[in-house]
């Protein structure tokens, strides 16, 4: 009896090796600005692909788009044991005391797609003026003159600078050249589509409907541009995005909408779940492989790394097929006499 009692003792408290190996690795939290961008849920299954297949355990919080919940959201990922932080922040400097408190308890923080002005964090993203530049290229080839109109990103969020900055290096000449002509511009608060779609009104109202192009910084505020410009009757005018969400791809077989520059968050987010396990390993921020000394346009020198982004228009649309990211059937729904694949 006793030595049945024993058995049954050990086999309830057995642990596979599986379990072993989930115990021993590290606990990554990782801080979501939101999850308001269809891509946010495509990143957040790369990174926890990545921790799984490192024995790594996965905590998260969601901030809802609000700079001090995100705030408590870290101290809370702090609390509940995380040894290294990956942060997609909302605002660039209201996140600086968040990284204080990581540094004050020795836990190393990766700056996720969005920069961190702060130099104890690891800046992972693309290169977002290179985007900037590729969606103001495919544009202009589209449109090389007229009146054109910029949806910036969120006034919060450093990536709507950069990606202006690679826009204007583009556009710089024609505008020159008396070309094109910016007819309006504005910031895009928090990045929704509806305040796109209101500020695109505003212009078009400001110029008595006479656009000829918009450069949006993303999918989300080209689709609030699209509506605008449908709602007008200016459907075809060259808009571009990045995200390559479902929506904009269909929009680009469709015709409406120009480019979409496509960043695989799937790359993006294997690639932060890979860091953050070396860097809870003891790896200094200069070691991480892949890591360059870039300095922000505040003066802020760090470590970072840089992926490289696809433009894609309705010239290489196979290109996200081809890759699994989307399916033949959802890219070219209600499609009709489109480029290929939807011919």
């Amino acid at each position: 009896m006793k030595n049945r009692l024993l058995v049954a003792a050990l086999a309830a408290t057995a642990i596979t090796p599986a379990a072993v190996l989930a115990q021993d690795g590290p606990t990554v939290g990782v801080s979501w600005s939101n999850f308001q961008e269809e891509r946010w849920k495509t990143d957040e299954a790369a990174i926890q692909s990545a921790l799984e297949e490192a024995g790594a355990e996965y905590i998260s919080a969601d901030a809802q788009s609000s700079s001090s919940k995100q705030l408590s959201d870290i101290e809370s990922l702090i609390s509940q044991g995380a040894e290294v932080l990956i942060i997609l922040a909302q605002d660039t400097q209201a996140i600086i005391p968040a990284v204080q408190r990581a540094a004050d308890n020795g836990i190393p923080v990766i700056a996720y797609d969005r920069l961190i002005e702060d130099d104890r964090a690891f800046y992972l993203t693309f290169d977002n003026i290179e985007v900037g530049r590729m969606q103001a290229r495919a544009v202009l080839e589209a449109q090389p003159e007229g009146n054109y109109v910029m949806i910036k990103g969120s006034p919060t969020d450093p990536n709507a600078d950069f990606l202006r900055q690679g826009q204007q290096e583009v556009l710089q000449d024609a505008i020159d050249a008396g070309d094109i002509t910016i007819a309006g511009e504005a910031y895009t608060d928090q990045w929704l589509p509806a305040n796109a779609q209101r500020n695109m009104e505003q212009i078009l109202t400001a110029n008595d409907n006479n656009v000829d192009a918009v450069v949006a910084s993303n999918d989300g505020t080209a689709g609030g541009a699209v509506a605008a410009l449908s709602a007008q009757g200016l459907d075809g005018i060259p808009v571009s995005g990045q995200d390559a969400d479902y929506a904009a791809l269909n929009r680009i077989a469709q015709g409406t909408q120009t480019v979409s520059v496509w960043k695989d968050s799937r790359d993006l987010g294997r690639r932060a779940g890979e860091i953050a396990v070396n860097l809870a390993d003891g790896t200094e921020l200069s070691a991480i492989e892949g890591a360059e000394e870039w300095t922000s346009p505040a003066g802020t020198t760090l470590w970072a790394e840089f992926l490289e982004p696809v433009p894609v228009t309705q010239e290489n649309l196979n290109v996200v097929v081809d890759a699994g990211w989307i399916t033949q059937e959802e890219l070219c729904q209600g499609v009709t006499d489109g480029p290929a694949p939807c011919n």
